[in-house]
Order: C-alpha cells, then sequence, then structure tokens
C-alpha cells in the first residue's frame, strides 16, 4: 500500500485526541477551572432522547429544562427541582449559568438550537441529524467553525463510540481491502408516505402547539404528529426521512473509515415524490474526490428495503437490517454496528499488516463523556459539528436531487447544483416569520 504514513498519522493523531492533549483556546473552563467543576447544563427536550441523554450528563449541573410538553416538563423538575424550566427554548439560552445545551427536540429545531446556543458561547450536544437541509447543516458548521477553538460540540451519533466502529476504521485505512473503490450503505427500515394529516381538535393544554411547530410553516394540531421520531420525521416541514435519521449513524462509519467531506455529484430516486412527506424508499449516489491516501471513491445509500447488489459470495449475511460494504482493489469488508469480516478478492490477508496495540485508536470514555471533557479540558471530541455538519449536509444532499429529479453537479463551496437551478428551493429552507436561524 502507498499511505503507511498517512496511516501512521491518522492513528497519532486520534491517540492524541483520547488522551486529551490538545486545550481549546480561550476556553473559560479549560483556562480558569480544574477539570473537575461541573458544568452547569440545559437540557432542551426532556423525554424520550432527551431522557436518554440526560442519563449521559448526570455527573453535571442540571440548571435548566425546557419542554414544549408541560407534562414532561413537570415530571423532569421533580428530578431536579432546583433547575429554572421553560417552554420556549430561546429564552432558556439567556440564562446565565448555562455552560453547556444538550439538544433532544425534533428534527427541525435542531439547527436552530445549535446556532443560537454558540452564538452565546454555550457548549452543545446535539441529537442526530444535525439539521432539516443543506443549508442548515453548513450554518451549524460555519458557526461552529467561527468559534472552534471555544467551544465544544458533538452530534449524537453514539455508536462512533464503540470498539467495532475503530476496528473498521483501522482496517480500511490500513489496507485491509486494499486501495478503497466505493462503500455502500444501508438501513432496512421503511417509513410511512402520506400527507400532511388534518386537523384534529385543539392541542391538550399543557402542549405548547405553536412552539412544537418552530420555525416551520404552521399545521393544525393533530396528535400523530408526536410520539418519537417515526411519528414525525417523515414529514418535509418536520424531518428527513431514514437518510436524516438512520442514515446519520450508517454513513457515519464510511466518513470516519473514508475520511471523507464533500461530494462533487449526488443523484437519487425513490418513490414518487410528495410535496409533504419524504420517500418510502430511497437510493442515492455520491461522487467523493481523491484525498492524500486514496482515490476517488463513489457512496452509495439504500433505505425502504433496498439493498446492495453485491456477488453473493461477497455477501451472504441476508438478515443484516442494516449495514455497510466497503469494497477495495483487493476485498470486501462487511460491518454494521457489531459485525465486521472482510473478505480478499485476491489471494489471502498477507497484504495487511494489522496495527500494533499501541497504534489503535483508542477506547472512548463514552459519547457523552468524551464532550464533557472536551468543554472542561479541551480535549477534541470525534463528531464535532466540523466533521459531523459534513455528514448532515452530505446525507441530505441526497433528498434535494431526489426532489429536484436530476444528477447535481454541486459546487460545495458556493451550496449550489451549478447544473440544476431547480434544486434550489430544496437547498434552504424558508422559515415563519419571527423566526431567524443565525439569532
Amino acid at each position: 500500500m502507498s499511505h503507511p504514513t498517512t496511516r501512521r498519522t491518522f492513528l497519532k493523531n486520534t491517540a492524541l485526541a483520547g488522551a486529551g492533549l490538545l486545550v481549546l483556546k480561550n476556553n473559560p473552563l479549560a483556562a480558569g477551572q480544574s477539570p473537575n467543576s461541573k458544568l452547569g447544563i440545559a437540557l432542551i427536550g426532556v423525554a424520550g432522547r432527551g431522557g436518554a441523554n440526560l442519563k449521559g450528563v448526570l455527573s453535571e449541573r442540571i440548571v435548566a429544562l425546557c419542554d414544549v410538553n408541560e407534562g414532561n416538563l413537570k415530571k423532569a423538575a421533580e428530578k431536579f427541582p432546583d433547575a429554572k424550566t421553560y417552554t420556549d427554548w430561546r429564552k432558556c439560552l439567556e440564562q446565565k449559568d448555562v455552560d453547556a445545551v444538550v439538544c433532544s427536540t425534533t428534527d427541525h429545531t435542531h439547527a436552530f438550537v445549535n446556532v443560537w446556543a454558540m452564538n452565546r458561547g454555550k457548549h452543545v450536544y446535539c441529537e442526530k441529524p444535525l439539521a432539516n437541509s443543506v443549508h442548515e447543516a453548513r450554518t451549524v458548521r460555519e458557526t461552529y467553525l467561527k468559534n472552534k477553538g471555544r467551544l465544544a460540540t458533538q452530534m449524537g451519533t453514539q455508536i462512533h463510540a464503540t470498539d467495532n466502529f475503530r476496528r473498521v476504521v483501522e482496517m480500511v485505512k490500513g489496507g485491509a481491502i486494499g486501495k478503497p473503490q466505493e462503500v455502500r450503505v444501508w438501513c432496512s427500515r421503511t417509513p410511512k408516505g402520506g400527507s400532511y394529516l388534518e386537523a384534529a381538535g385543539d392541542p391538550p393544554p399543557h402542549l405548547h402547539w405553536d412552539l412544537w411547530v418552530g420555525p416551520s410553516a404552521m399545521h393544525p394540531y393533530n396528535p400523530d404528529y408526536i410520539g418519537g421520531c417515526g411519528k414525525w420525521n417523515r414529514f418535509w416541514d418536520f424531518g428527513s426521512g431514514q437518510i436524516g435519521d438512520m442514515g446519520s449513524h450508517m454513513m457515519d462509519l464510511a466518513f470516519w473509515a473514508l475520511d471523507l467531506r464533500f461530494p462533487t455529484t449526488c443523484k437519487a430516486e425513490g418513490t414518487p415524490v410528495s410535496p409533504d412527506t419524504c420517500p418510502e424508499w430511497l437510493t442515492a449516489e455520491w461522487d467523493h474526490p481523491a484525498n492524500d491516501w486514496r482515490g476517488p471513491v463513489k457512496v452509495y445509500w439504500y433505505d425502504g428495503g433496498k439493498k446492495p447488489g453485491v456477488p453473493s459470495k461477497v455477501f451472504n449475511r441476508d438478515e443484516m437490517f442494516k449495514g455497510l460494504i466497503f469494497k477495495g482493489d483487493m476485498g470486501y469488508l462487511v460491518a454494521d454496528y457489531d459485525y465486521r469480516l472482510v473478505m480478499p478478492t485476491k489471494g489471502d490477508m498477507t497484504h495487511y499488516k494489522s496495527p500494533k496495540p499501541e497504534d489503535l485508536i483508542p477506547p472512548s470514555p463514552g459519547h457523552h463523556e468524551e464532550w464533557i471533557a472536551a468543554c472542561k479540558t479541551g480535549k477534541p471530541t470525534l463528531c464535532n459539528f466540523d466533521y459531523s455538519g459534513a455528514e448532515i449536509e452530505h446525507n441530505l444532499l441526497a433528498l434535494v436531487a431526489y426532489r429536484a429529479g436530476k444528477k447535481l453537479d454541486w459546487d460545495a463551496a458556493n451550496l449550489k447544483a451549478t447544473n440544476c437551478p431547480a434544486a434550489d428551493p430544496f437547498i434552504r429552507k424558508q422559515y415563519r416569520a419571527g423566526w431567524t436561524l443565525n439569532g
């Protein structure tokens, strides 16, 4: 292989990240307080994923709770009686003793909370995906880059912290499949289609429906919008379907292992385009340019029951609900959250030298713990909003191509499909009066 130096550099840099040898510049906690100091955390969205994320930050001080559902808010407040409570996250972010924010709201408000929090000097942990449009993802990323060195951020792709993902990354970067050529990523979950829901009476008094809808166009209350991401994320105004949801987890491994950033082209197809809901199945293809250790690669996505077509001798684990197949010029690597298998196509594996124990990517202390340490000491996070912002932008570009109905020549620098003006309305969302993304 022609990139041993790059591989060593990669492992060295990752080891430094794990050891916490880098310090955020001008970080008030890193500069003036002990790492044992407790962060003042605002939890925005306290039920569902909010409850799960709460468990990850219980080592800190919960100083603020925010939820549009006053019933959920009351239950959370009983556990943290000293925390101030809010139904409007914009007011919550003005609380002076909030050092860091954990965002577990519906997808269509993620970018808003992220940007507003960073603009106010708050560290941010945000559930996936970071945004609900290509433009939103870019805005989140650029806001973080303006604050890089001062703020710690992390997207909630918790599987990134697992040992299996680390081993797959080492193998791909280390040449186990030779020179990478493509990766095929899939999740078999099948969302429903349909139309926006009809009005179903007044919202219950404990639910602030106007705040739940937030920056999106107003839709009348219907309880079937509520009850987990499977309820609302199929609607364009509130989510981005499976490529936004499970794609955040599955594409993460492809991005990490192949050092992906911005594609040059994207095309996609799926069920007939609806003005209301995301496709019930989607396939997509991106071209990524060469970088300093590999040549150009193609990236593919499949959901809604679609799966990659590869030779049966390569892939025979038919029951895999989700997974990735990396293809190189010397073999394949099949992986999911807790599984990996290398299948050489040119002889045996003598071309691959396993990394020494000291060169392995260090184990994660935990996805939340990694972020907390970064807030306090400047240890870098692996899923910061630079890395994860680029991933979410990449994923959501597939929905732009799908809705535009054309293969896009993508000018990432200018956020423009140079060959398709019809894509413009799908790159950038319109918001209700009174709502500003970069507030």
